[in-house]
Order: C-alpha cells, then sequence, then structure tokens
C-alpha cells in the first residue's frame, strides 16, 4: 500500500485515486475544531463549500459555525476555532460548517473510497483507521487559497511517518518523502518552526493564535470524522 502526500487542492486532480482513502487536514483550524467537536459530543456536521449554503442553513434554523480570512463570519453561532465547540454547546447536536480552505478540500475529495478529516490532535487514530482499512491513503492539505502551507504538509509527513513504520505502507511519490523529512527535522519544536509562517501571521494579526498550541498537540482524542453523502448533503459523522 502507499501513501501519499498532495500538497494544495489545485494539484489533487493528479493524486485523485477512487480507491484511496482520502485524509483532508486544515491544522489550522478547521479540522481541528471538527476533532474538537466530535470530542465534545457532537452528533454530526456538514461540510459546506460556500458562505451562501451556510448562511441559507441558518436561515432555516440551523446552528452554523462560518469562517472566512480566519475570522468568523458575522451571522454564525460559532467560528473555526476548536475552543467554540465546547461540550456545553455541540453535545448531541448538528452544525454546519464552512471555511476559507478545510471544508472546500473535502468537497473536492468526495468522491474516493472514504474521505476523513485528521489533524495532529487525532494523529494516531487517522493512522490506525488507514491501516484497519488496508487502503492506499492521499493526504489532502487544504493549504490557503490553493497555497501550498507548512503546517498542513507537516501533518503529512507526521501520518506518512507513522505509516511507513507499520511496514505496511511505501511512499508513493517525493512528496511523501519532502513532507516526511519535513516533520522528522521539525517535530521537536512545532511551535518555534511554525512561528513565522503565512497562517501564524494571520492568526496573529486577528489576535487568533490562543488556539495554536492545541492544534500541534499530538493524539490526544481518538475521534476520526469520516465523510458519508447522502443525495447532494455531505455528513461527517
Amino acid at each position: 500500500m502507499k501513501i501519499d502526500v498532495c500538497f494544495s487542492p489545485a494539484l489533487y486532480p493528479v493524486y485523485h485515486n477512487p480507491e484511496a482513502i482520502v485524509v483532508v487536514v486544515d491544522v489550522f483550524r478547521a479540522t481541528t475544531t471538527m476533532a474538537a467537536a466530535f470530542s465534545n459530543g457532537v452528533r454530526s456536521i456538514r461540510p459546506v463549500a460556500t458562505v451562501e449554503e451556510a448562511e441559507a442553513y441558518k436561515a432555516k434554523g440551523w446552528l452554523v459555525g462560518a469562517e472566512r480570512n480566519v475570522k468568523r463570519c458575522s451571522f454564525a453561532d460559532f467560528g473555526n476555532s476548536p475552543f467554540d465547540y465546547t461540550a456545553e454547546k455541540v453535545s448531541g447536536k448538528d452544525i454546519v460548517f464552512t471555511t476559507t480552505n478545510g471544508t472546500r478540500a473535502i468537497t473536492i475529495a468526495k468522491s474516493a473510497f472514504r474521505v476523513i478529516t485528521g489533524a495532529f490532535i487525532n494523529l494516531q487514530a487517522v493512522a490506525g483507521y488507514c491501516v484497519r482499512h488496508k487502503r492506499d491513503v492521499v493526504v489532502l492539505c487544504s493549504g490557503w487559497q490553493d497555497k501550498v502551507n507548512i503546517e498542513d504538509t507537516l501533518f503529512g509527513g507526521a501520518l506518512t511517518d507513522a505509516l511507513l513504520n507499520t511496514s505496511l505502507y511505501e511512499a508513493g511519490s517525493d512528496a511523501a518523502v519532502i513532507a516526511r523529512d519535513m516533520w522528522t527535522g521539525n517535530k521537536a519544536n512545532l511551535l518555534a518552526y511554525l512561528d513565522t509562517t503565512d497562517h501564524m501571521g494571520r492568526l496573529k494579526a486577528n489576535h487568533l493564535e490562543d488556539a495554536v498550541p492545541y492544534c500541534l498537540t499530538l493524539s490526544i482524542t481518538d475521534k476520526v470524522p469520516e465523510l458519508s453523502i447522502e443525495g447532494d448533503t455531505l455528513i461527517l459523522c
């Protein structure tokens, strides 16, 4: 079996494998937030690609999390911070969720064999999921507006490292090797390595960097959100 890393949604057409598990990752912060919400008892999350779709759900009475350019949308109940989705607010609830990059990546990958969401906080659970299903794996990095980012690539490297260490997987391309090398060279101090990155700059400029240490914490939940499709509706559960 092979593990590969797609650095940007713009590259996904050349990585698409209909028989593979696609692990969508948006470390800062969508997929971290999803894993946190499920850890706190959310029943389901409906990822939608556009603000307009989210607003339409809100008009129907749904709870909505919505973010664009790191900021919470004015109509939304929640933003894109894992700290927004406390057990008191989300346990047993169904939520609609849209973000700048992560939810769009999920819609792009929806035709794969399985689509799950990964983050550092559920890294080992994601690795275990992949091993149990015995399928090729493609990590789809959400990036930033189709550009490559470091934090998602680091997660791709971490998952590549975990799967290669099982001896059941091999690297699918140079991209997986690059990502793994980035991870192994910097895993001892992720916060310092990421401190000057583009997305950290955006978070700091908007005073939203409080969630970063949490986003970089390894394997603190066993929740692995998995995509199902009902008609035209995408549902993570």
